[in-house]
C-alpha cells in the first residue's frame, strides 16, 4: 500500500501551482487595471463618446455606477489579447474594473493574495447592479474578504439595497411576491403526495410553528411515528380543522366514490380490488383509512358508462360529460402528451358549429397548448373510433392516441387528410 506522505511533494508541487497561477491572475488584474485607466472614455457632453484618430468611439459602462467608462474599441482588442471572447472577455473586465473602482476592499485582498480572484469575481457579479452608495457600503462590510461565505454576502446584498434603494427593494419584493404558490402533486400508488411552495416568509415560520406544535402533541398523545411522519400527519389535521369550519356545505373531509360492480366483486372472486384517485391506482385499504377519519362525509356516485351516448344540444358541456371523458381517455388525446384530462380543455371534434354534438363520444381532451396547435396551427386530427385520435402533424407524420397510448402509423390516403376534427367516421349520436 502507497505511503500517504509519498504524495506529499506532488501534492507540494501543486499548491505551488496553485499559487503562481493566482500570483499571474493578480498581475494580469493589475494590468487591466493600468489598461483601463488610459482608455477611458470621458466625455459625457458628447452622450459618452469622443474622438479618437478621426472616428467616433463610445464610451461602455461594464461596471457598475462610479466605474470608468472604457473605449468600445480598445475593449475589443484587449478581449483578444487575454483569448477570451467577446461577451466573456467584457464581462471579465467589467469584474475586474467593478472591483478596482468600486470595491477597493475587496481589490486590496486580492492583491495580497488573501483572496482568491474568482471570489472576487463572484462579489463583484453580486455588487455591479447596486447604487455606487450600497456597493460602498458592502465593501466597507468586506474588511476581510477571506472569510465572507455566500449567504453572508446576499445578506450583505440584500441589506445594502434596503439601506441605499429602497424603491429598488420594494419593486423587488413585490415582484418576488407574485411568484408565490403551494402545489399538491398527483398521489403515487402508496398513496402519498408530495407538496411544494414558496410563502412569504412570516407565512412559512407561522406555518412550521403550528406543524411542530402539532406534532410534538400527537407524540405525547402515544403517536409512535417518526417525529417526520408525525409532522406530515400534522399538516393533514391542520387542513382538516380549516374545513370543519365550511358553512357552504357538510364540514371536515369529503369523498366522492364512483362504485364499480363487477362479477367478481359479487362472488368474492378475483384479485384484490383496486380503486382510484383521479386516474391513480390505491389499494381498497388505503382508501379504508381515508374513510376513517372522524368527520368524513362520503358521496357515493353509480359507475359512469364511459361507452354511452347521451348527447345535449347545448355548446355548454355538462359535468356528467366531462366526467364520462376523464375517466375514458385519462390524458390529453394529443401525441405523447400525458397531462391528466381533468386538466384539459374539452374540444368538439367535429365543430358544434358544424353539426357536432355535444356528447362525450364528440368531445377530446386537449390541454390547453395543443388545443391551441390544433386552432392555430397545421395539427389536424380525425377521431377513428371513440378514445382514439389519428393526428396528422404540419409535415405529414400520422400518430394514432388512444389507452394503449402513442403509436407512429403508416398513412398513404394523403387526400383524405382531414380538417380540424373532422369523424373519418361519423359520430355515434344515438
Amino acid at each position: 500500500m502507497t505511503s500517504r506522505t509519498a504524495f506529499t511533494p506532488l501534492l507540494t508541487r501543486l499548491r505551488a501551482g496553485v499559487e503562481q497561477r493566482e500570483e499571474s491572475v493578480v498581475a494580469e488584474w493589475a494590468g487591466i487595471v493600468e489598461w483601463a485607466a488610459g482608455n477611458t472614455v470621458t466625455d459625457p457632453a458628447a452622450g459618452a463618446a469622443t474622438i479618437r484618430d478621426g472616428f467616433v468611439d463610445t464610451g461602455l459602462p461594464i461596471a457598475g455606477e462610479g466605474a470608468p467608462l472604457v473605449s468600445e474599441f480598445a475593449l475589443m482588442e484587449l478581449v483578444a489579447v487575454l483569448g477570451r471572447s467577446p461577451d466573456g472577455g467584457r464581462v471579465y473586465v467589467g469584474r475586474v474594473l467593478e472591483c478596482a473602482w468600486r470595491l477597493p476592499q475587496v481589490y486590496a485582498s486580492v492583491v495580497a493574495g488573501r483572496l482568491a480572484p474568482w471570489r472576487a469575481e463572484r462579489i463583484a457579479e453580486a455588487t455591479r447592479p447596486l447604487c455606487r452608495e450600497a456597493a460602498a457600503f458592502v465593501d466597507r462590510q468586506l474588511f476581510n474578504a477571506t472569510g465572507v461565505g455566500w449567504a453572508q454576502l446576499e445578506r450583505l446584498i440584500a441589506e445594502a439595497v434596503i439601506r441605499f434603494d429602497p424603491e429598488r427593494y420594494e419593486a423587488e419584493r413585490a415582484a418576488a411576491a407574485d411568484h408565490r404558490y403551494v402545489e399538491v402533486g398527483a398521489p403515487d400508488g402508496n398513496g402519498l403526495v408530495s407538496i411544494d411552495g414558496l410563502l412569504d416568509a412570516a407565512d412559512g415560520r407561522d406555518l412550521d410553528d403550528a406543524i411542530s406544535r402539532r406534532a410534538t402533541l400527537l407524540g405525547r398523545l402515544g403517536n409512535e411515528a417518526s417525529l417526520d411522519v408525525r409532522r406530515s400527519q400534522a399538516l393533514g389535521d391542520l387542513a382538516r380543522s380549516d374545513l370543519t369550519l365550511d358553512i357552504e356545505g357538510t364540514p371536515g373531509r369529503k369523498a366522492v366514490l364512483n362504485v364499480h360492480i363487477t362479477d367478481a366483486t359479487l362472488r368474492g372472486t378475483g384479485a384484490n380490488p383496486v380503486g382510484r384517485w383521479d386516474q391513480t391506482p390505491v389499494s381498497a385499504e388505503q382508501i379504508r383509512e381515508w374513510l376513517a377519519q372522524p368527520g368524513m362525509s362520503v358521496t357515493v356516485r353509480p359507475v359512469v358508462d364511459v361507452a354511452g351516448h347521451v348527447p345535449v344540444t347545448a355548446y355548454e358541456i355538462p359535468d356528467r360529460h366531462r366526467q364520462a371523458v376523464e375517466l375514458r381517455d385519462h390524458t390529453c388525446r394529443f401525441p405523447y402528451c400525458t397531462r391528466a384530462a381533468m386538466r384539459c380543455d374539452l374540444d368538439h371534434a367535429q365543430p358544434h358549429g358544424r353539426g357536432g354534438p355535444t356528447c362525450p363520444c364528440n368531445l377530446v381532451p386537449l390541454c390547453r397548448r395543443h388545443h391551441r396547435a390544433k386552432t392555430h396551427s397545421q395539427w389536424r386530427y380525425q377521431v377513428t373510433k371513440v378514445g382514439t385520435c389519428v393526428w396528422r402533424s404540419p409535415s405529414g407524420f400520422h400518430f394514432e392516441v388512444s389507452h394503449r397510448g402513442t403509436h407512429p402509423v403508416e398513412h398513404s390516403d394523403d387526400g383524405d387528410d382531414p380538417e380540424p376534427g373532422v369523424f373519418r367516421h361519423e359520430p355515434d349520436t344515438r
